[in-house]
């Protein structure tokens, strides 16, 4: 079963409480998914940290239960 854009954006914002996560389903199936992910905790870290951060929030389920995401990530203007 598929991940909702809910509980991918539950899981990142349990793991970085500061930040906003805007969802968008690619293919109108809730399996391929792109979100894109504000947090001050990214200031001074590489676009790579910034995405090891939020792949760790969802706790291996990249790959899995979480068949497609396409990640962006950015600090606060």
């Amino acid at each position: 079963m598929p991940m909702s854009a809910a509980e991918i954006e539950g899981m990142v914002k349990a793991a970085l409480p500061d930040a906003q996560v805007t969802m968008t389903d690619l293919a109108g199936d809730n399996d391929h998914w792109a979100a894109h992910v504000v947090s001050p905790a990214f200031i001074g870290k590489s676009r790579v940290a910034q995405h090891k951060m939020v792949y760790d929030a969802l706790d291996g389920k990249m790959g899995g239960v979480l068949h497609a995401l396409q990640l962006t990530t950015a600090t606060p203007d």
